[in-house]
């Protein structure tokens, strides 16, 4: 069997930062100077820098995916050291674990998950005054509830809502995600992602992911080239390759 060709010192150069960046790609920071804020957002983060000055104990967080809840989430609970839950995660046995804060972020409360167990955690809000952050792509009346008198105390709970971006907000957004993934990039692939990606939080998320894996698997530095051989075969219809499917 031929031995394997040992690499040469300036090609190990190149290996070694690539597999740094696979390591930390996708680790986003939800600090409070790292929230962009945009018309389409700047109503949500009043709401969450006003707290706890809110107009009921329960507030409803809806927005798109990618639209940064998360984000606005996360600087909440570290302000009103709150917990933190998953919808899908609640359940009747664990309220009195749930009820012990004096605050809960509840994320992605339009996932299916225990009615029952959903209901008691806004009623205990109401009745011990503390506070219920929930975050959702939609309206509870698109939740596909079981339990009427969840979805009117869910209707009775104030709304603020994201936008998706306007240009401005969207070319910082883009920036941010790549500098997440600890990628520097030329101005000039911001633009093409732009022009060529959906016009949407999850359209630029979905981008950038397609052209960091496009970039470490095929060894290349993501360019403008690269950006539009990806995007603009994507976005013609043409099968791409099966590691920069969506």
């Amino acid at each position: 069997m031929k031995p394997k060709a040992s690499l040469s010192p300036g090609e190990r150069q190149i290996e070694e930062p690539r597999q740094l960046l696979l390591d930390l790609a996708g680790e986003p920071r939800f600090l409070p100077e790292d929230f962009i804020v945009g018309p389409s957002n700047e109503r949500a983060y009043a709401m969450v820098e006003t707290w706890p000055s809110w107009p009921g104990e329960a507030l409803l967080l809806v927005g798109p995916r990618g639209s940064g809840k998360t984000h606005l989430g996360a600087i909440w609970a570290r302000r009103a050291h709150a917990w933190t839950v998953r919808r899908a995660e609640l359940a009747s046995e664990s309220l009195p674990r749930l009820l012990a804060p004096a605050a809960l972020l509840v994320e992605d409360a339009h996932e299916a998950g225990d009615e029952t167990a959903l209901f008691h955690l806004l009623n205990a809000a109401k009745m011990r005054r503390s506070y219920l952050l929930l975050t959702a792509v939609n309206e509870p009346a698109l939740w596909k509830l079981a339990t009427p008198d969840l979805l009117s105390r869910l209707r009775l709970a104030p709304a603020i809502h994201i936008e998706e971006p306007d240009d401005a907000l969207l070319r910082m957004v883009v920036v941010k995600l790549f500098v997440d993934r600890q990628l520097v990039v030329d101005a000039g692939v911001i633009e093409i992602i732009l022009t060529h990606a959906e016009r949407s939080f999850a359209g630029a998320r979905a981008a950038v992911e397609r052209l960091d894996r496009h970039s470490l698997a095929s060894q290349r530095r993501i360019t403008r080239a690269l950006a539009r051989e990806v995007l603009r075969t994507e976005e013609g219809g043409a099968r791409s390759e099966p590691f920069i499917s969506p």
